[in-house]
């Protein structure tokens, strides 16, 4: 099954093709059901934004994107025991997606230097380096912990984000020859590394996870509709 809730533009969401896939309906009974909605302008507005796709066809077809209270809003309408099963599973994948925004993002720290002097700033850190400048014997080994922690928080420096966006590049051109159906792909493949990566940004991705995001995308193959 498809993934059922993305980000976009900040916010959890997920659209009408999704919708339609999951509840086992037509696209366009789905289009339908939002168009015949009982709600104000206002709530329509907020809630179900128009946008469209590229079909199999290469034509631009219609379909929403619906908010959280969009989609709760129209799954009132939607009853029985598989609806109730898919309804369950659509609110656990929005709160665990807003749960995923909620989280504060690592900071992009592009200098070693910067990053010791900052963590220089602890009390713990600030001990290990005057051990690292009082022993001479140790230093080697202090340095390499020193190293290792700040391993674990940094973020992809500008070169390395240029480097990971040139991969994403190659393997859509790969992929599509039609620039205009590139555009899904690009989206398609952005979101599933925020999400297996759990990250607002591929800017976000740390610094040691790198080989492993590339290898994923050297792999990666898109989710075509209806499968």
């Amino acid at each position: 099954m498809t993934q059922l809730v993305f980000i976009e533009n900040g916010n959890t969401v997920t659209d009408s093709l999704t919708v339609a896939e999951v509840f086992g309906k037509e696209h366009r009974r789905v289009m339908q059901d939002i168009r015949e909605l009982e709600c104000s302008e206002e709530f329509r507005e907020h809630n179900f934004v128009p946008s469209s796709y590229k079909s199999a066809q290469g034509k631009n077809v219609a379909k929403f994107i619906i908010s959280q209270d969009g989609f709760s809003f129209l799954a009132m309408s939607y009853t029985g025991k598989e609806a109730a099963r898919f309804k369950e599973m659509y609110i656990t994948e929005f709160n665990r997606m807003k749960e995923t925004l909620s989280k504060p993002p690592v900071p992009v720290l592009t200098e070693r230097q910067a990053i010791i002097q900052s963590l220089k700033l602890t009390a713990e850190v600030a001990e290990e380096v005057e051990v690292v400048k009082a022993t001479t014997a140790e230093h080697g080994t202090k340095l390499v912990e020193i190293e290792q922690k700040l391993d674990k928080q940094i973020t992809l420096n500008s070169g390395q984000q240029r480097t990971l966006q040139r991969a994403i590049s190659r393997k859509v051109y790969a992929i599509e020859p039609d620039k205009d159906a590139r555009g899904e792909l690009f989206q398609q493949l952005h979101r599933e590394i925020k999400d297996r990566w759990q990250v607002t940004s591929y800017k976000d991705v740390l610094r040691k996870e790198l080989e492993n995001v590339l290898n994923y995308i050297t792999y990666w193959r898109p989710i075509k509709k209806g499968e």
